[in-house]
């Protein structure tokens, strides 16, 4: 009797689960945004000086932001 009880309680918890994990796969992630020509630019710069971390991410911000200035101002 134990055994049965034992492994109805197994199977019960294996169905319940993979229903959770079921659910998580369920939902769909929010479309990524395409990357401006800007953006992609930038990037190019970055690897060209071979820059990682947080010095890439300052880089591009920066090279994005005077990107931006200078695109406004001629048009």
């Amino acid at each position: 009797m134990k055994k049965a009880m034992l492994l109805a309680s197994a199977a019960a918890l294996a169905f319940s689960v993979t229903a959770a994990l079921a659910q998580d796969k369920g939902k769909a992630k929010a479309p990524a945004k395409p990357r401006t020509a800007i953006s992609l630019d930038c990037s190019k710069q970055a690897d060209a000086k071979g820059l990682h971390g947080k010095a890439r991410k300052s880089f591009r911000a920066k090279c994005k932001r005077d990107a931006t200035k200078t695109a406004k101002s001629k048009g």
